[in-house]
């Protein structure tokens, strides 16, 4: 594997190992705590705050213990069950290749399923499709899959990200038959993981969906400012670089700490031999500049009255009073009742993002880079 030397530490779009991972540990303890005991988890957090970096990162965790296998899966794209099951199913063909053991198994198991087998043309990886001549069928297809699972010599890890698709399915009951057969096989912990809060929390903390009551949650945050702080440092250093606190501060204020953000930024940075907060700042421009282009075609694709109430958060930054006259006033934005309309289709459109806390709730536009390009360019 590289050292950090020889790569830049910055990773953005992808996860390698803990060397390049920012803490975390209380998460990482609660994760291994739930799945010591049996406990299924639900990981709830924005969009490119880390979420899916913590997971890889905990499954880094178990293979370093040996306890555990683990089979990863991202939901995000799927319209219905049968495109989960065909992820699932090349999730576990990944995990267990056919030259293995175990992968001789699953393809003996696939055959008796009726797959049909195809090559993702750019990639290369295997994909397969089931012809299911009943609901019935993609249901037994679906028990197979996870009993397999269950069958392996160590409890199995089992993470779906994205876990909130499953709510817009057009089939019946999805979530009734997931939970049965969760429910069937013990040697199986579940880390259901998703972005849209209010869907997740409909599912599994609303009394009449099936999945109540059934894990534990952890909601994700930025991560501390201080051990973001002495982690840039830290990374800077070994690569034989030089950034001041200033600097640091600077970057962790301009991106809010998120993730995807704090690593974009530092990771053009690290490509300079010379830093200081001037150069911050150029970078933070060109950044905007680069993305120019999308942001316009936002504008494109929401009404201009959701585009000045986008713009208005956007000068706010946050806004908790999002009703109040105050705001409303001094934006020019028209009455509560479509400011209640336009809300719901940004936070749709997931254009808005809504904080919650003990306090109450916020709202804040989704991309800190879209936000900070309309506060200079408006």
């Amino acid at each position: 594997m590289a050292r950090v030397k020889d790569v830049n530490p910055f990773l953005v779009n992808s996860y390698i190992s803990k060397e390049y991972f920012c803490n975390r540990e209380d998460e990482l303890n609660v994760l291994l705590r739930n799945v010591s005991g049996n406990v299924n988890t639900t990981l709830i957090s924005p969009r490119r705050l880390g979420k899916t970096g913590l997971i890889f990162r905990f499954f880094e965790m178990l293979g370093e213990m040996g306890d555990y296998g683990i089979v990863y899966v991202d939901i995000y794209s799927t319209r219905n069950l049968s495109d989960f099951i065909k992820l699932l199913t090349t999730a576990i063909i990944n995990k267990y290749p056919e030259r293995t053991p175990v992968g001789k198994r699953f393809l003996k198991l696939l055959k008796g399923l009726r797959p049909v087998f195809s090559f993702d043309a750019i990639t290369g990886a295997p994909q397969v499709q089931f012809n299911y001549q009943s609901e019935s069928d993609k249901e037994y297809t679906l028990q197979q899959l996870l009993a397999f699972i269950n069958e392996q010599p160590h409890p199995v890890v089992v993470a779906i990200d994205e876990f909130q698709q499953i709510a817009h399915y057009p089939e019946k009951n999805v979530e009734a038959i997931l939970r049965t057969y969760i429910q069937q096989f013990n040697r199986l912990c579940f880390i259901f993981s998703g972005s849209r809060r209010h869907t997740l929390m409909d599912i599994f903390a609303n009394a009449n969906r099936p999945f109540y009551s059934s894990t534990r949650f952890i909601n994700l945050d930025a991560i501390e400012r201080v051990t973001y702080r002495n982690f840039i440092r830290e990374k800077f250093e070994q690569g034989g670089r030089t950034i001041d606190d200033e600097c640091i501060d600077y970057v962790l204020e301009w991106t809010k700490g998120y993730t995807f953000y704090t690593q974009s930024l530092c990771n053009r940075l690290y490509s300079l031999r010379k830093i200081n907060l001037d150069i911050v700042k150029a970078e933070c421009l060109a950044l905007l500049k680069e993305n120019e282009p999308i942001y316009l075609q936002y504008r494109n694709l929401i009404t201009s009255k959701q585009w000045e109430f986008l713009l208005a958060l956007a000068k706010e930054e946050s806004v908790s009073q999002i009703y109040s006259k105050e705001f409303l006033v001094k934006h020019q934005l028209g009455t509560p009742s479509s400011i209640h309309r336009m809300l719901d289709a940004l936070l749709e459109k997931e254009m808005i993002l809504e904080s919650v806390s003990s306090t109450g709730s916020s709202y804040s536009v989704y991309d800190v880079f879209l936000m900070r390009w309309m506060q200079r360019t408006y």
